[in-house]
């Protein structure tokens, strides 16, 4: 699903140095690392196992408390929302006299990095081919179902999505930059909260956040083998089924970002990162003209009417009177629960860039433009892919039923110049790769390291270690549900984790406007007085 851009190592943690601490919660570290590295082990022993655990163990969350994730992500839509048009708007995420350190122009396109991944190129062709012939409404391969595609697309990378990204990054900012907190999921709650249960809950918290990263990230890395296998497959000839490709393909994945987390390759990275958003922008553009170009442009600006005229609807609908809840339970809850794994990986990041910037142009800015660029992508990868299902060749849809991963290249064979387009897009996944799990090294180095900005090359290197084991594991289970299962059940826990760090942020910040407001009246008070005597 998502992946995030390396800059995260360039930006975030060019922090104050005041953030950091001389000890590092070594506990902490110990703990998540064993932990992630015993499930590791576990699924390369027994691969098929942790399958059906995981999927055990989410589908029983699902079902007992779908109604709690699917109203908590609203919650969260909604406190942005009031974020942006509410009395705390114009409060600026720094000092008040802070200012933006990057032009909104390069601020948007940074936002439009972390937006990008392994996710879009995975997804962007077979999901909406997917929800063309099984969705939750019933409509099946007709143009009703065709609409409905990209509105439950919308759904799962639009404004929802990122409203957990805003929060994230939106909390981190304000307690890190007007507040002088580490860079920690726990610090808004060790920050308000008070009581004998803070400290060990604030620790649980951290813990939370490192074993949800790790395990998205891992599935991340599980999902690109998917789709590096099956495009070598298409280019190279490989064969389709091999556990020694999977086995090459992370190895070499492994020693690529190993290598960046122990040197200093990160203007390299940076540069790397950079090319990979210009080639997606292009390949973006290739298949946009290469295509039905007035088709896909329709089917952008009908998409993004029926999706915000369903949304009201769809953001508390769970279908408790018809057979949907397997279905809401494996797409759209398990993709907002993957959101919440990246949350503290990717709000880092968001926060990071956005220093000095106002609420209100916070929000706007990290709801509306990914969610346009992602309804964009899907429109024009989607939308290619719907056309020649619809009034092409066909046979798209029976080859993302037989394996998910082949989509993208199957519809790049219907392409002009699909080999290099396929070429291309093995390039990116991999590069995409190798600098997401670079990244997620270094932000899990952090967190075990008590909030430093400086974690040491041992620490990335364990952890880009157990991240390899993880993937691996995932790699060897060959079943895609069961890597979306595995990388949502860390994260599932962490859910509550970021209820209490948005109930802290609102209740810190109506404090300092109260305190803002009787700072004011006592100055205007003074100025009556003081114009009484003169």
């Amino acid at each position: 699903m998502p992946a995030s851009d390396h800059r995260v190592i360039c930006f975030v943690f060019k922090v104050n140095r005041r953030f950091a601490v001389s000890k590092p919660k070594i506990q902490l570290f110990h703990a998540t690392i064993v932990i992630c590295a015993v499930v590791g082990a576990l699924g390369v022993w027994a691969p098929e196992g942790l399958a059906a655990v995981s999927s055990s163990l989410t589908g029983a969350a699902f079902r007992a408390a779908d109604w709690f994730f699917m109203a908590t992500v609203t919650g969260f839509l909604i406190v942005a929302a009031y974020a942006a048009f509410g009395p705390y708007s114009r409060i600026r995420l720094g000092p008040d006299d802070a200012r933006p350190e990057f032009s909104t122009l390069s601020w948007l396109s940074m936002l439009f990095a972390a937006g990008m991944g392994v996710g879009l190129l995975f997804w962007g062709a077979a999901e909406p081919l997917h929800h063309f012939t099984e969705n939750m409404t019933g409509l099946k391969a007709s143009p009703e179902a065709a609409r409905q595609s990209f509105v439950i697309t919308g759904l799962h990378w639009g404004l929802h999505a990122w409203a957990i990204y805003g929060i994230a990054a939106l909390v981190i900012g304000y307690f890190g930059f007007r507040k002088g907190k580490a860079s920690l999921p726990s610090s808004p709650i060790s920050a308000v909260f008070k009581g004998k249960w803070v400290r060990p809950v604030s620790t649980l918290s951290d813990g939370l956040a490192v074993v949800a990263i790790a395990f998205g990230v891992a599935g991340s890395i599980g999902m690109g083998i998917f789709q590096l296998h099956a495009g070598m497959h298409v280019v190279f000839g490989v064969p389709a089924e091999s556990v020694a490709t999977d086995v090459v393909i992370l190895a070499v994945l492994f020693v690529a970002y190993m290598t960046s987390a122990s040197t200093s390759l990160d203007k390299g990275i940076q540069i790397l990162s950079n090319l990979n958003m210009i080639v997606a922008l292009l390949l973006l553009l290739f298949v946009l003209v290469a295509g039905p170009t007035s088709f896909l442009l329709r089917t952008f600006v009908t998409a993004i009417g029926d999706y915000l005229t369903a949304l009201p609807r769809m953001s508390l609908s769970l279908y408790p009177y018809q057979e949907s809840r397997g279905w809401l339970s494996s797409w759209t809850l398990t993709y907002f629960i993957w959101w919440i794994a990246w949350a503290p990986f990717v709000g880092v990041f968001i926060a990071r860039i956005s220093k000095g910037r106002t609420i209100r142009e916070f929000i706007l800015g990290v709801l509306l433009m990914p969610t346009l660029f992602s309804m964009l992508w899907f429109s024009v990868f989607g939308g290619t892919a719907l056309h020649e299902e619809m009034f092409g060749g066909g046979g798209l849809v029976t080859l993302v039923r037989e394996d998910v991963s082949l989509a993208l290249f199957s519809l790049f064979d219907r392409l002009p110049m699909s080999g290099l387009l396929s070429a291309t897009s093995l390039m990116l996944v991999f590069i995409f790769l190798v600098t997401s799990v670079d990244s997620a090294t270094f932000v899990l180095g952090m967190l075990t390291s008590n909030g430093s900005d400086n974690p040491s090359t041992k620490r990335k290197l364990g952890w880009g270690i157990t991240l390899a084991v993880l993937g691996g594991a995932l790699m060897l289970s060959g079943n895609l549900h069961a890597v979306r299962a595995v990388s949502v059940s860390g994260a599932i826990p962490f859910t509550l984790v970021m209820v209490l760090q948005v109930v802290a942020f609102l209740r810190t910040i109506r404090a300092e406007r109260l305190d803002a407001v009787d700072e004011q009246n006592d100055a205007m008070a003074e100025d009556a007085t003081t114009q009484e005597a003169a």
